[in-house]
């Protein structure tokens, strides 16, 4: 449910930025999506789940849940992911960034109740946000075909393979008990959706074919991701179209 949130916030960003065309790799004689007919009937699953469960759960939260309330909630897992993030940027070899998270993660615990509020951020420490299909595509793994998992939404095959370093990476993994682990779990996942809901909206009113545009927008963004921006040349869209960090 995550990587749903995350998909329509990354092509709603690409729509508002005015991208036309499509990434070369995903597309066309670089086809990067050799299992498509597979993909989209899980696409069409995943939707049919997020639009009868997902989605009424997240906007019920939105319209009842106070803001503050929603942003500590924001706060709280984000300085959890935060832990996550400061170790792939050391095996990345970002050592001044990682320093950067471990200050941000010290920060907010001590003097911002748990994470709870964002202390860091106002005083000018930099968020990241990294993985482990990060970490590999920056060591030179290929991003391999592109693919839909079951509920977790768009993937590649190196990010699939990064999914159990990822999920036993999140400090949250080991919380007791586990009552307290998987309501917690449900919390973030609804939080994280309602944070999508306004471009989930912009992309069903917008896009002919939502699967196209989502798995364009989710290949691009994780190749901008894994170069921090500077995309090689032969990884770039066409024309003036290239996704800027």
């Amino acid at each position: 449910m995550k990587n749903v949130a995350k998909t329509v916030l990354f092509a709603s960003a690409l729509l508002l930025g005015g991208c036309a065309s499509t990434n070369p790799q995903a597309d066309g004689e670089g086809n990067n999506d050799p299992l498509e007919g597979y993909n989209r009937a899980m696409f069409s699953f995943n939707d049919g789940v997020d639009r009868a469960v997902l989605k009424p759960v997240a906007t019920a939260y939105q319209d009842v849940t106070p803001s503050f309330v929603q942003t500590g909630v924001s706060n709280f897992f984000g300085n959890i992911g935060d832990v996550w993030t400061m170790i792939n940027n050391f095996l990345q070899g970002k050592v001044e960034n990682g320093l950067n998270d471990f200050m941000r993660v010290a920060v907010n615990t001590t003097f911002g109740f748990g994470g709870v509020l964002d202390i860091a951020s106002e005083a000018g420490i930099q968020k990241h946000k990294e993985d482990f299909g990060q970490t590999l595509g920056k060591w030179g793994m290929a991003s391999g075909p592109y693919v839909v998992l079951p509920l977790l939404g768009p993937s590649t095959l190196r990010d699939t393979a990064a999914l159990p370093a990822d999920i036993y990476g999140d400090p949250w993994v080991y919380v007791d008990p586990v009552s307290v682990r998987n309501t917690g779990y449900v919390i973030r996942a609804v939080d994280q959706r309602s944070q999508a809901l306004n471009a989930t909206n912009l992309l069903e009113d917008v896009a002919l074919d939502r699967y196209t545009f989502v798995r364009d927008a989710y290949l691009q963004r994780r190749e901008s991701l894994v170069h921090d921006g500077a995309l090689p040349q032969d990884t770039k869209p066409a024309g003036d179209a290239a996704i800027q960090p």
